[in-house]
């Protein structure tokens, strides 16, 4: 149908008479770039995505089975707020996403992740096991990963003076949950929040731990160039409802006003 159109628009155009084709201006190209683009690009995302196995090879191979990433299905995220923290009807996709690209005038792209709705965005990610393997030998490392999270808001920048991109998330996790089997570990009811979060009086926008990061190009020890991760500051509370070892529960963890700061990594191949 839109060929349909754009062929009744030309056969228009070139039925009009010379007299009132005089008075069509064509426009350049430079007035075209600045009426395209003006408003930048808006996507809405609902989706849900699962991997049978992922396999990171080097001389031996590190596999990841079973993969699933989508929404939690739930109403009752932090359910000491006593209301749905997300705004929209329960769903085990990952939905309710609004994705807002620009490019600035001096080249800088900007991409912000908000909810379509006024809420958070919730996000379910499990896994099944994962597995270390080589010359006929497998090392179960992790098993039962199991994560329910909130996302606030999310932002991307490219910054073409400095040439580092700046990522930055709202992020509050509800209920996490894995098993270490090499060491007869596990940890149960694995929860983070904001710094400031008082469970005796909790407060919505306090609830959120920012996550902060620059990611960079960078040489190493060796002067060779590199990939480089910053981390100026990272605050949040974080307590585990269960430490599980060899299937007996020693005891829960808290631990307030966790500070990470001044982190820097360099990656690089060997």
């Amino acid at each position: 149908m839109k060929g349909l159109k754009r062929t009744l628009l030309a056969l228009g155009v070139a039925g009009l008479p010379a007299a009132a084709m005089a008075d069509i201006e064509m426009l350049d190209d430079s007035v075209m770039g600045n009426i395209t683009g003006q408003a930048g690009v808006t996507i809405e995302l609902e989706t849900k995505l699962n991997i049978d196995r992922f396999i990171y090879t080097d001389e031996g191979s590190m596999v990841i089975n079973d993969i699933s990433v989508g929404g939690t299905n739930r109403t009752d995220m932090f359910s000491e707020m006593g209301t749905n923290l997300t705004g929209a009807a329960p769903s085990d996709l990952l939905d309710n996403i609004r994705i807002n690209i620009d490019i600035a005038s001096d080249g800088d792209a900007i991409i912000n992740i908000l909810p379509m709705t006024f809420g958070a965005v919730d996000l379910r990610i499990s896994t099944g096991e994962w597995n270390l393997a080589g010359s006929g030998n497998s090392t179960t490392i992790m098993d039962n990963f199991h994560m329910d999270a909130l996302i606030g808001s999310g932002t991307i920048r490219v910054d073409t003076a400095t040439d580092v991109m700046s990522l930055r998330a709202d992020l509050a996790i509800d209920d996490m949950d894995f098993d270490v089997p090499f060491l007869a570990l596990g940890i149960e009811d694995l929860r983070l929040t904001g710094a400031d979060y008082d469970l005796s009086a909790p407060q919505p926008l306090d609830l959120f731990a920012r996550v902060e990061m620059g990611i960079y190009k960078t040489a190493n020890s060796q002067g060779i160039s590199s990939l480089a991760i910053e981390i100026p500051e990272f605050r949040a509370d974080m307590s585990i409802g269960g430490v599980i070892v060899g299937g007996t529960s020693i005891g829960s963890v808290f631990m307030d006003d966790l500070a990470i700061t001044n982190t820097q990594m360099i990656i690089y191949g060997h």
